[in-house]
């Protein structure tokens, strides 16, 4: 169990409100798709192909979901339209199950790692530096001793903003001006952690999508840089995505997986769309830990994703 990993009420109360608008879309979708009908059958394995579909939960794993359902239903004989949820809610959990070999939900902090540093990328607008803002809260709430590096330099309201939040949650920003090398600045926040023995370094860095080889370029050069100071920095990528944008947020995990080493994603604003479907597809397509939700914009609505937990509140109807 990571750092964050514990699933109190409160907390499946805010995944349950912060799925709402998701659910009621699937489950509308759902009821059309099975209505005048008593059993699954071929077009209502059609139907739910599209309802999947359009729900952002991706084509490749909504053909690997029906191609489960086929089989179960070709095992089972008869299947009534009335056990579909349940069956939808098994496989899917089973999918994602089987797809991830990391159960750790947050980070884990090893001991031997100080400063465990974490790189967040993302492009512009996606929530990436609130969600910097949210960790370095919780790590803070845990006992560690955090510091934040504004390596986003191309934007000046990055850099404001990430000091805004440095300010609210009462860590160290570490900054250079307008324009500077966002590799320097992660050499200064490293070499300052490394001075004040902090546990935790968050680094933000540009959100920006100009070129492949010029994204790659950049955080290369940024690892590169940081490892003169620690090692075998960075420990996480970490790249945040915006669940409300569907399908882009797929487009976006693509590019960035392609430019860099990817090794952990959050997925924000859920609460403000129907497009929970994403975290499903995501979560299966790119076999890389989702390790946070983003369910809101109060300093808890940050969630440590649990799979099961994810699924159970998606299915979570008021009428069962």
């Amino acid at each position: 169990m990571g750092l964050f990993g514990f699933f109190s009420k409160g907390k499946k109360e805010t995944l349950d409100k912060g799925l709402e608008k998701t659910k009621q879309s699937f489950f509308s979708k759902i009821t059309r798709a099975i209505a005048g009908k008593s059993t699954v059958d071929d077009d209502v394995l059609d139907n739910l192909e599209e309802v999947l579909v359009t729900s952002d939960v991706g084509v490749d794993t909504t053909l690997n979901i029906i191609q489960r359902i086929e089989a179960r239903v070709s095992r089972d004989k008869y299947v009534g339209t009335s056990e579909l949820n349940h069956i939808l809610r098994d496989e899917i959990s089973s999918l994602l199950t089987e797809n991830n070999t990391d159960d750790t939900e947050g980070f884990d902090i090893p001991a031997d790692k100080k400063p465990y540093v974490i790189m967040v990328v993302g492009v512009n607008g996606v929530g990436k530096t609130t969600t910097i803002g949210k960790l370095a809260y919780q790590f803070k709430k845990a006992g560690k001793q955090v510091c934040l590096g504004a390596a986003d330099t191309f934007r000046a309201a990055a850099v404001e903003q990430i000091c805004i939040w440095g300010e609210r949650v009462g860590v160290p920003v570490v900054k250079q001006k307008m324009g500077s090398d966002p590799a320097s600045v992660a050499f200064d926040t490293l070499s300052s952690a490394v001075a004040s023995g902090a546990d935790v370094v968050l680094i933000d860095t540009a959100g920006r999508l100009h070129n492949k080889k010029g994204l790659m370029d950049e955080l290369s050069k940024i690892k590169r840089v940081m490892q003169k100071v620690v090692p075998d920095a960075p420990h996480d990528v970490m790249l945040v995505l915006d669940g409300s944008t569907g399908q882009n947020a797929f487009e976006q995990a693509k590019q960035f997986t392609q430019a860099t080493q990817v090794t952990s994603m959050a997925i924000t604003k859920l609460d403000g769309t129907a497009k929970g479907g994403v975290v499903i597809g995501i979560s299966d397509q790119f076999k890389i830990p989702v390790r946070y939700i983003g369910l809101g914009e109060g300093m808890e609505d940050l969630q440590p994703f649990n799979r099961r937990e994810f699924v159970d509140s998606l299915f979570n109807q008021q009428a069962e």
